[in-house]
């Protein structure tokens, strides 16, 4: 397995004046990032592509859907569709395999209700043909299920591998992140089995959106449940070191979770390092964690 970080521990969405963290990044010793598609007229992607090859350095990318082009509406998915259609693009320029996102409906929608037969068969029509456009480029994308108070339409592993199976495309998998899944699963290493061969993508996040390692999730049996299903892909540190004002809404995210950005990223990277590595991992300095009492 690789592991990478999400630059939205450190920015919002990507610009090129960002382009410094990517040496840093490096430096650390990450093995890729996650570039933060959430506005795609703020970087220049030849030039982005450029400096990760330069620093040997892999890369997915995130995104969201924003409002007016949910998939859950017919008369918004058009709009969806050819959104995630640009997202794919650009990751086919700066030569990101991964596409990963709550590809379904706006970031923290409630309605009051749970998901209606319409609203699914909504979301399947429009994920057949982003999976298409994905095959076309190369790419996969990968659905990822959130907490209730985040959204209503897809909250566990099981809803994600229905959705998936039920779209049935080759480019088209689950991705689970661990802060959502501490809320909604019994039991993270079962949810992951579950998804099984239908996993494509992983974000690492600590219960509290904290330095992973120093809460209390069975950071080894998500680990020995990544192996049992044959995971090979990008364990990507995803949390919020310094979010800009949408961010900290959006995540209801109103104090600090690391004593900076780079605390968070480098702490995090040398436990899951030391997990992989299979000495159990050791706590971030600073914080306990369930995963070495065990």
């Amino acid at each position: 397995m690789k592991l990478g970080v999400n630059l939205m521990v450190w920015t919002g969405p990507f610009t090129d004046a960002d382009l410094p963290l990517l040496d840093r990044c490096a430096a650390m010793g990450f093995d890729g990032v996650e570039i933060p598609l959430l506005a795609l007229d703020t970087f220049d992607p030849r030039r982005l592509r450029e400096r990760l090859d330069a620093l040997g350095l892999g890369r997915t990318a995130s995104g969201s859907l924003p409002p007016g082009c949910g998939l859950l509406d017919a008369a918004e998915r058009e709009h969806g569709v050819a959104w995630l259609g640009r997202l794919i693009a650009t990751c086919a320029e700066i030569g990101a395999s991964v596409l990963t996102g709550p590809f379904y409906a706006p970031v923290g929608r409630l309605v009051g209700r749970g998901p209606t037969p319409a609203e699914w068969e909504s979301a399947v029509y429009a994920l057949r043909a982003v999976g298409r456009i994905a095959a076309d480029h190369g790419v996969t994308v990968t659905i990822e299920p959130l907490n209730r108070f985040e959204t209503y339409f897809l909250n566990t592993a099981a809803d994600a591998v229905r959705l998936v199976e039920a779209v049935d495309s080759p480019a088209v998998a689950v991705q689970l992140d661990t802060f959502h899944m501490n809320i909604e699963e019994k039991s993270l290493p079962g949810a992951i089995r579950a998804v099984g061969r239908r996993l494509g993508h992983v974000h690492c996040s600590e219960n509290d959106r904290g330095i992973v390692g120093t809460g209390h999730l069975d950071w080894p049996g998500v680990i020995a449940a990544l192996h049992a299903v044959g995971y090979a892909g990008w364990l990507t540190i995803e949390s919020f070191g310094q979010p800009l004002p949408a961010l900290a809404a959006a995540a209801a995210i109103w104090r600090p979770l690391a004593p900076n950005a780079d605390a968070l990223a480098r702490e995090s990277l040398a436990f899951l390092r030391a997990l992989l590595a299979g000495d159990g991992g050791q706590a971030p300095a600073g914080g306990s964690s369930a995963s070495r009492r065990r």
